[in-house]
């Protein structure tokens, strides 16, 4: 999608399995609401066609594509009961008034609010009113369910509340679900799969472990939650390891991978919580001396900034009890961490 010179989405080339949980996660401006917009036919693409259930929706009005949407405003018309929103695409389908009980009660029994049926929306919860939005959506089975940031507008705890919900509904009923957000973890919990967007481009799709644990660019590996990522020259390639020097001095050994170059500058992955902090060194693993410099107290879990090298600070993280001995600043310490734990993502031969 083009707007004279500017590019807002380049060529994208994607598919959603029948019954599939895709979410579109990247930051403002990354191309995944204009992605959204033109398989819902909001706006049409300057080249390129959409496909729904085998046919060709790319010039086909939003009404024609046998589309669910749910956005972060509600949409629901105060003046109806939350029985009558459900029921108002049914009734456009001109259905019969036994079937239109029969479906809307039946929806709304799986978003539990079955026996809030003849309230108005005004006397419902936040939450309560986006899970009408759902339920009509829901009520007349369309091929595909679009979802643009519908828990955005909610605080913290009602938002995980609802994210389970989403999910339980999506693994009840087996509907597709193409999911747009900004919230890492929210993607990480409802998708079966993750298209990372950046710069109108798809940087990488994948199951949430596959992305987490196994980014293939430094955008996912940073985006995609928190990240330790040491620049370093592979020294060796052997059996089930990758072994490479940072900073001129420190030498570790990472996860194999495929196409990893002796002498080569590569770029490697290591998640905080994969990063163990002790006052002795743990055998037969990556070991890296270094000194507390800072630490962060978040009630179930603490992060240590361990300053190894003058170019290289790690972020440990570990989970807390009450009987956990605290590191203090300025201690001295050793990192150490599992080399399949440590992920190649990138490298350059140049």
């Amino acid at each position: 999608k083009t707007y004279g010179t500017v590019t807002a989405l380049s060529e994208v080339n994607a598919d959603i399995a029948k019954g599939e949980f895709l979410t579109l996660l990247g930051p403002s401006g990354s191309g995944k609401t204009t992605l959204l917009n033109i398989v819902s036919g909001m706006i049409a693409p300057s080249s390129g066609s959409v496909h729904i259930a085998g046919r060709d929706v790319t010039n086909l009005p939003s009404g024609a594509r046998s589309l669910g949407m749910v956005f972060q405003n509600y949409a629901l018309m105060p003046h109806m009961t939350v029985f009558e929103n459900v029921a108002f695409p049914l009734r456009i389908r001109r259905l019969g008034r036994d079937e239109i009980k029969r479906k809307v009660m039946g929806v709304l029994e799986v978003v539990r609010l079955g026996h809030l049926a003849q309230r108005k929306p005004k006397e419902l919860s936040g939450g309560q009113q986006q899970r009408v939005s759902i339920a009509r959506c829901l009520v007349y089975e369309p091929a595909l369910i679009l979802m643009d940031e519908p828990l955005g507008a909610l605080d913290k705890k009602l938002r995980e509340q609802l994210q389970l919900e989403i999910k339980k509904i999506h693994s009840d009923l087996g509907v597709t679900i193409l999911y747009v957000t900004h919230d890492q973890d929210e993607a990480l919990v409802l998708s079966d799969r993750i298209c990372v967007m950046s710069d109108g481009k798809i940087e990488q799709i994948g199951s949430p472990t596959e992305l987490y644990f196994k980014p293939r660019t430094e955008f996912v590996a940073d985006f995609l939650g928190e990240s330790n990522l040491i620049e370093g020259t592979i020294t060796a390639v052997n059996g089930k390891h990758v072994l490479a020097v940072a900073a001129g001095e420190t030498r570790f050994a990472a996860n194999r991978s495929s196409g990893a170059v002796v002498n080569a500058t590569a770029k490697f992955l290591i998640r905080p919580e994969s990063v163990r902090v002790s006052r002795e060194t743990t055998p037969n693993v990556n070991n890296i001396k270094g000194t507390v410099v800072g630490s962060i107290f978040s009630g179930e879990s603490s992060r240590f900034y361990i300053k190894c090298t003058e170019e290289l600070t790690l972020v440990a993280k570990r989970y807390n009890q009450a009987e956990t001995e605290p590191l203090e600043k300025g201690e001295s310490v050793f990192a150490s961490w599992d080399p399949v734990d440590c992920c190649l993502i990138q490298q350059s031969t140049v």
